[in-house]
């Protein structure tokens, strides 16, 4: 039987990032890691099924996959390998104009109806706290960054920066007007687009920064909030994972499948 395509693109995704084809070198070879990848792909694509669902699918569909244990366990270990698998699904070459923004993700989905009837109005953990960089052009995720508690939405912005290509212009709304950010993109070579907060005046680099503002540019940013509303329709706008760590690989495997989506190189 000839492969299919989604199984093709993980193991041309795995050959680009130099990940071996067994995670293990004295355990038994009987499941690949292209197979693992397989179940958390179809899992995230169904808006967080369960683990036991997914590989049930799988297997009366013919297809041959790991335990619904095993695949789990996987997923909490691997957190580091799912990263770097999605570095190398964002674009290549130069980017033009960046959008940097924020948004949250809750914990699980409960049913309203279960939370009236036990009377209760808050949830028991905070949402989670998702920065991300989209390249407006293409459309694809450049950087994200998945917080357990939340934070100021500046906090993450050097940490974004380093992991990814530097934009030539990149744009956001009010929150991130810093002076620090400023001088930090100006150092790297960045253009900021960001509008200047109400009683906010001084600054150097804000002010020189202030000279370039262009309002059509500027708007470029509501290309991310777009791909967040994108993202929650066809990913959901929960996480169902319970750890931080698989939560991160959770968020992760959805840039990919969205990054991969696109055709736009």
């Amino acid at each position: 039987m000839k492969e299919v395509k989604l199984i093709k693109k993980i193991k041309r995704l795995l050959r680009r990032a130099n990940i071996p084809q067994w995670l293990h070198h004295f355990g038994p070879k009987k499941y690949e890691f292209c197979q693992h990848v397989l179940v958390l792909w179809i899992r995230q694509a169904h808006k967080g099924s369960s683990y036991r669902r997914v590989v049930k699918i799988l297997r009366e569909l013919g297809f041959g996959v790991p335990t619904y244990s095993a695949v789990c366990k996987m997923n909490k270990r691997a957190a580091k390998i799912i990263k770097k698998m999605f570095e190398h699904t964002c674009p290549q070459g130069q980017v033009m104009v960046a959008s940097i923004d924020a948004t949250t993700l809750s914990r699980t989905n409960p049913s309203w109806h279960y939370i009236k009837r036990i009377d209760r109005e808050k949830p028991i953990q905070g949402p989670l706290k998702l920065s991300m960089v989209v390249d407006t052009r293409r459309k694809k995720i450049l950087a994200l960054r998945l917080r357990a508690k939340s934070r100021h939405d500046t906090q993450d912005v050097k940490y974004l920066l380093k992991r990814m290509q530097k934009p030539k212009i990149l744009v956001a709304d009010k929150g991130y007007d810093a002076e620090w950010i400023h001088e930090l993109a100006h150092e790297q070579g960045i253009i900021t687009m960001i509008p200047s907060k109400k009683w906010t005046k001084k600054g150097f680099y804000r002010k020189k920064m202030r000279k370039l503002f262009r309002i059509r540019t500027y708007h470029r940013r509501e290309i991310s909030e777009s791909l967040f509303g994108a993202a929650k329709q066809k990913y959901g706008a929960s996480v169902s994972s319970r750890i931080i760590q698989t939560q991160r690989a959770d968020v992760y495997c959805r840039a990919m499948l969205h990054n991969l989506s696109l055709r736009v190189l």
